[in-house]
C-alpha cells in the first residue's frame, strides 16, 4: 500500500479538512514544472501512468492507522470518526493528464485532479515524487537518443539508484527510445527488452583471456557479446574475433579512447570476417560524450549509459509544484471559486486549464497556449490534456510502452532544431512560445484585484 508514501503535512492538512467540515467541498488542483532546469530546453512528461495506478489502489489499512494514530503529531485529531473516514477511503474524483511521452514546457499543467478537498490533497506528495522523478528521468534520455542518432542507447544505470527508482529509471529512458536495458526485474514488469554482457570480473576469475570469451560462448552461443577491454582492448578484439568466429555478436568497450579504439576494433573485426559483429561502448557516458564521438566517426553501434542517465547528472532534480487553482464556494451551490498565489518568483495561474498547441504547416511545433478548461478548442489546436479518470475509475486500459514510444519518436521529431541540440542553454527567445490566452490573461488580472487589492 502506498498510503504513507506522503509528506506528514498532507495528513495533518487532510485531517483539519475532515473535522473543519471542508473534506467534501471541491478542489481543482494542477501539476506544473515552474520552469525548465538551465541544462533543458524541452521535458518529456512521464510518470503519469504510475499516478492513475496510485489513485486506483490508495487504501489505508488497519496498520497504518494505528501507526498514525501514535505520532505525537497527529494524535489530537485521530478521532474514531477520522479513523472510520481513512479505513473507509477511496479516491473518488475526475483526472485529467497530458499522455506520457509528450513533450512539454514550462508551467504547461502535466496533471488536473478535480476532487474532494481532502481527496485532492492527500495525492500532492505521491504525485510529484511519481512525476518529477520519471520526468526528469525521462527528459535526460530523450536527450542521450537524440544525440545517438542510428545508433542504440541501453540503459545502464541500475546500481547507481534506489531499487525501484532504478526500475522506474529503466521504464522511462525506454518509453522515450532507449533500445533495451540492464534492469532484469523492468523487463519483467514492462515487458522491455533486457541486454547485457558480462563484467571483468568474468574475464579475470579465469587463467587466461582467451579461457574466459571460450567459456562465454560456450554457454551463450547466440548471445556472445564479450567484454574486450580487461587488458588490452585491441588484444582482446582480436582474441574476441579468434575464440567466437561467426558466433561473435559483439564486443563492448568500457575504458579508453572510444573513437580511436572503436576505429582499431572495427577493422581487426573485419579482417577476421566478424563483420556483423557489433561494437558497444560503455564507461561514464552521457549526451555530450556521445555526440562528440558520432562527429568524429566513431564506429559505434551501441552505446550503453548509466550514472549520467539515471541521476540525470547535470539536471538532478525538477521543481515540478502541485497547486490549488479552484474551489467551490463555501455556501452550497455557489460558483467554484479561481485561485492564485502572488508571491515573487513563485506565481501561479488561476483556474481549471488546458493546453492548446499549434504546429506549422510541416507539422513542427510552433506555440502552446495555456488556457481556461472551459474556452473552446481554436481551429488547427491539439489539446494536451485528456481525460484518464472520471469518479475514481480508469477510463481506458494502460496504454502500453509501444504506444508511449511512438509518441516519443513522433514528438522529438516535431521539435524544432533549435531544441533539439544538445549543446549549450538556450539563448532568450525559444523558438516554441508559451503564452496565456486573453480570457486566462483577464482571469489572473481580476483574482489578483480581488486577493491582492493594490497590488501591482
Amino acid at each position: 500500500m502506498d498510503a504513507l508514501h506522503t509528506d506528514l503535512y498532507q495528513l495533518t492538512m487532510a485531517a483539519g479538512y475532515f473535522h473543519r467540515g471542508m473534506a467534501s467541498r471541491v478542489a481543482t488542483c494542477e501539476l506544473f514544472v515552474r520552469r525548465l532546469p538551465s541544462h533543458r530546453r524541452f521535458l518529456v512528461a512521464m510518470g503519469l501512468e504510475r499516478i492513475v495506478r496510485y489513485l486506483e489502489q490508495l487504501r489505508f489499512t488497519d496498520e497504518q492507522i494505528a501507526y498514525l494514530s501514535a505520532l505525537p503529531a497527529l494524535a489530537d485529531a485521530m478521532t474514531p470518526a477520522f479513523c472510520d473516514y481513512l479505513r473507509s477511503f477511496r479516491f473518488h474524483g475526475n483526472v485529467w493528464a497530458v499522455p506520457e511521452g509528450t513533450v512539454f514546457f514550462a508551467n504547461e499543467p502535466l496533471l488536473r485532479v478535480t476532487a474532494p478537498l481532502i481527496e485532492a490533497q492527500l495525492i500532492e506528495t505521491f504525485a510529484l515524487s511519481a512525476v518529477n522523478h520519471a520526468t526528469t528521468v525521462a527528459s535526460k534520455a530523450a536527450r542521450i537518443v537524440l544525440a545517438a542518432g542510428d545508433a542504440g542507447v541501453i540503459e545502464f544505470g541500475t546500481r547507481r539508484a534506489h531499487p525501484e527508482a532504478a526500475i522506474d529509471a529503466a521504464r522511462a529512458a525506454y518509453a522515450v527510445g532507449c533500445v533495451g536495458t540492464s534492469n532484469v526485474e523492468a523487463g519483467m514488469r514492462f515487458g522491455i527488452p533486457v541486454l547485457g554482457t558480462a563484467a571483468h570480473m568474468w574475464t579475470m576469475a579465469h587463467p587466461t583471456e582467451e579461457a574466459a570469451f571460450e567459456g562465454y560462448v560456450a554457454v551463450f552461443p547466440s548471445a556472445a557479446i564479450l567484454l574486450i577491454d580487461t587488458y588490452d582492448t585491441l588484444v582482446g578484439a582480436a582474441r574476441a574475433a579468434a575464440v567466437a568466429r561467426d558466433k561473435l555478436k559483439g564486443v563492448r568497450i568500457d575504458s579508453g579512447d572510444l573513437r580511436a579504439l572503436s576505429v582499431a576494433v572495427r577493422k581487426i573485426l573485419d579482417d577476421a570476417g566478424c563483420t556483423s559483429a557489433k561494437i558497444v561502448a560503455s564507461g561514464d557516458l552521457n549526451e555530450h560524450r556521445i555526440a562528440e564521438l558520432r562527429r568524429a566517426g566513431a564506429p559505434i553501434d551501441v552505446y550503453g549509459v548509466g550514472t549520467d542517465l539515471v541521476t540525470s547528472i547535470d539536471a538532478p532534480s525538477l521543481g515540478g509544484v502541485y497547486k490549488l487553482v479552484e474551489i467551490d464556494g463555501v455556501e452550497p451551490g455557489a460558483a467554484r471559486v479561481p485561485i492564485a498565489k502572488f508571491s515573487e518568483g513563485k506565481a501561479t495561474l488561476p483556474g481549471a486549464h488546458q493546453v492548446h498547441r499549434f504546429r506549422d504547416a510541416s507539422g513542427e511545433l510552433s506555440r502552446d497556449v495555456i488556457a481556461l478548461e472551459s474556452e473552446p478548442i481554436p481551429a488547427g489546436a491539439e489539446p494536451l490534456l485528456a481525460p484518464v479518470m472520471k469518479r475514481g475509475a480508469r477510463l481506458a486500459p494502460p496504454e502500453g510502452l509501444g504506444a508511449v514510444r511512438a509518441r516519443v519518436r513522433e514528438q522529438l521529431g516535431a521539435l524544432p532544431e533549435a531544441l533539439r541540440r544538445i549543446d549549450a542553454a538556450p539563448q532568450p527567445g525559444a523558438p516554441v512560445a508559451v503564452d496565456v490566452s486573453p480570457a486566462l490573461g483577464a482571469l489572473v488580472e481580476a483574482v489578483r484585484a480581488r486577493v491582492a487589492p493594490g497590488a501591482t
